[in-house]
């Protein structure tokens, strides 16, 4: 029986960007794939949605290249507490911002990934949410009568990570466990793309079965330092 050969998936920096074209739903990792964000400014790419949070996102929305922010924090936490950048865009009217939180991010993100249109969700429920976005509806659940929001889909055209290492094949390793939205973000995209800090042998990778978190990432970046 013949034996199909694995491919490898190593793509240097420009390649990769270029998959990234004016009018995508781009989401962004934590730990920041900032050589990959970095990237796309150069190219010039407009009129984004971007899903994600950090101050990655506030880059590239100073860039100009952002019409649609899908997050439930932007900011850099202590340090920044809200992007600066963000927040002009925000209340100047120059992005639009589909308010959530961090529940409902994560039930449009499953949903995508299950390929249904929408999740329930019971978090939001009485708040002003549905009000700010008419996106979340609120629904009554056909078998108990309970109050939740349906939450639509969200299905990113390709997702940008940072990690620690992959081997030439995209099987991914998150030292220390990844960013707890990374998952989500990888699972619901079409494409998904990680930058990482060095690229291991597959035995190497094999060796540590454990700490693999994404097994057969589209592309793989080599870009040490890449989160700074």
């Amino acid at each position: 029986m013949s034996r199909t050969a694995r491919q490898e998936r190593i793509y240097d920096e420009g390649e990769v960007a270029a998959w990234i074209e004016s009018g995508m739903t781009v989401a962004l990792g934590e730990p920041a794939p900032m050589a990959l964000v970095r990237q796309i400014v150069r190219r010039g790419v407009r009129n984004l949605t971007l899903v994600g949070s950090g101050l990655s996102l506030d880059l590239l929305v100073a860039a100009g290249c952002v019409a649609k922010v899908v997050s439930y924090y932007a900011g850099g936490g202590f340090g920044v507490p809200v992007a600066p950048s963000f927040r002009r865009a925000a209340e100047n009217g120059a992005v639009e911002v589909w308010e959530c939180e961090e529940g409902i991010l994560t039930a449009g993100l499953q949903a995508a990934a299950q390929n249904l249109p929408f999740l329930p969700w019971r978090g939001g429920v009485g708040t002003s949410l549905p009000d700010v976005n008419p996106d979340l509806k609120v629904i009554s659940d056909p078998i108990r009568g309970e109050t939740l929001l349906a939450v639509p889909a969200i299905k990113p055209d390709v997702t940008l990570l940072h990690a620690a290492a992959s081997d030439a094949f995209g099987n991914v390793q998150h030292l220390g466990g990844p960013g707890w939205l990374d998952l989500f973000l990888h699972r619901a995209a079409d494409r998904t793309v990680v930058q990482v800090e060095k690229v291991l042998a597959n035995e190497d990778i094999r060796a540590n079965p454990w700490a693999t978190t994404i097994a057969g990432a589209d592309a793989i970046v080599r870009a040490p330092y890449g989160a700074h």
